[in-house]
């Protein structure tokens, strides 16, 4: 859980069930796009951040979310806060555990991040063997968010989750 949301206890159950659309193995309070979520009677606001500007996936985050305090018994609305801006910092170690598991690098330190993808070091840990002798295919991956690698022992491609400060 990221400490610096606001998350009433009794809806963190709730909340934890809504999976990212673009990554189902991750929930939102995973990703740490949940900023605030307070409950008074059967009203829930929940405050959502995108993880970058335009992110596609934050109407069905949305949806999601209204639907699973629907069927919780609750009345929810949802919005939009942009600032303070996302960061890669937010995501928990159990989100950063479940990426590698699925077969996406979690994202590393701001300048690592920044000589990996600009070819200086190789440092990205490939996701099947654990080989950090891996090279930048294209800095986008399967989304905007991520960059695609290939690691040069067992020649598989990967994920990156590139850090966003």
């Amino acid at each position: 859980m990221i400490n610096h949301a606001e998350i009433d206890s009794e809806l963190i159950p709730i909340l934890d069930q809504v999976a990212d659309p673009e990554i189902p193995v991750l929930t939102i309070l995973d990703m740490g796009v949940v900023r605030y979520a307070r409950v008074k009677e059967k009203e829930v606001l929940i405050k959502i951040t995108p993880t970058y500007s335009g992110c596609p996936a934050m109407d069905v985050i949305g949806d999601d979310i209204i639907k699973a305090f629907k069927e919780a018994g609750y009345m929810a609305k949802v919005e939009l806060v942009l600032a303070p801006s996302w960061s890669t910092d937010w995501i928990t170690e159990r989100g950063r555990n479940a990426l590698e598991k699925y077969g996406i690098a979690p994202p590393l330190e701001a300048e690592a991040d920044k000589a990996a993808l600009l070819g200086g070091q190789k440092i990205v840990k490939c996701t099947l063997c654990g080989s950090t002798n891996t090279k930048l295919v294209s800095q986008f991956g399967s989304t905007a968010c991520k960059a695609l690698f290939q690691c040069e022992d067992c020649h598989e491609p990967f994920d990156y989750f590139k850090c966003l400060k």
